[in-house]
């Protein structure tokens, strides 16, 4: 048995066995999304938007299982190894989080970044049939779009944990510039990798920021600017993400 899937296997079932123990026990007293409500911030999405892991781990056991065939011929080896490391960073992250390391969190939360930018930048070279584009370009391109918004919240919690001022600027300011950043980022990897999955989940991940802003259970529309920002990130997904549609489909 080849050993990169077996350990692309391990990892991944220590990954989930930790993000579904940090809920069941809870891991230090607190769930995981209670440690991020007590860093309250603007850029923070509505519950319901963290409904997206489940998606992801589904799509990331379709490539675990995916790494036992014989398919590509070891080409998936370095992929492999690179998810095996990105799974224990995410395990590593959530008892940083629950433990409140938020800077150690951050840190983690880097790499798993740059590991992903790295197995997104080896995928864009490689080509497959439908299963490939299912079992291995779909699930890491949904995973890192998740992970670059994740990212952003991650930094924005350590200036809240810092107590951060903002330099005299409001914190709506702060964040309608947070957000356009995450446009910028979005829409310059969306449009280099022509991957429609990765500019969906940011569609996601913002309609769960503005969610949480118009809400009554959330800041019930108190701040203006964010939820005009926030508007028209999505119209500037939405429409990429129409251009894209147009485009030929990848070979």
């Amino acid at each position: 048995m080849k050993r990169v899937p077996v350990l692309v296997a391990l990892s991944y079932l220590i990954m989930v066995t930790v993000n579904a123990l940090a809920n069941i026990l809870p891991i230090a007293g607190m769930n995981t999304g209670a440690v991020s409500d007590s860093y309250p911030n603007l850029f923070a999405p509505a519950g319901i938007t963290f409904s997206i892991w489940g998606v992801i781990y589904l799509l990331l056991a379709l490539h675990t299982l995916y790494q036992f065939t014989n398919k590509l011929e070891g080409k998936l080896d370095t992929i492999g190894l690179l998810f095996s490391l990105s799974s224990v960073a995410n395990a590593l992250w959530i008892f940083s989080w629950h433990y409140r390391k938020i800077g150690l969190s951050v840190v983690l939360m880097l790499c798993i970044l740059g590991l992903l930018i790295r197995i997104n930048l080896l995928i864009q070279n490689m080509k497959g049939d439908r299963m490939f584009h299912w079992s291995v370009r779909i699930p890491f391109a949904v995973y890192f779009g998740w992970i670059t918004v994740a990212t952003i919240a991650n930094v924005t919690t350590l200036l809240v944990s810092a107590q951060f001022t903002g330099f005299g600027i409001s914190e709506p300011v702060w964040t309608a510039v947070i957000l356009v950043v995450g446009v910028l980022i979005g829409l310059a990897w969306a449009f280099k990798a022509k991957e429609k999955a990765y500019l969906i989940t940011l569609i996601w991940a913002y309609t769960g920021i503005l969610i949480k802003h118009t809400s009554q259970e959330g800041f019930a529309s108190q701040y203006t600017m964010v939820i005009v920002v926030v508007c028209l990130a999505l119209a500037a997904f939405v429409v990429s993400l129409g251009l894209l549609f147009r485009q030929p489909k990848r070979v």
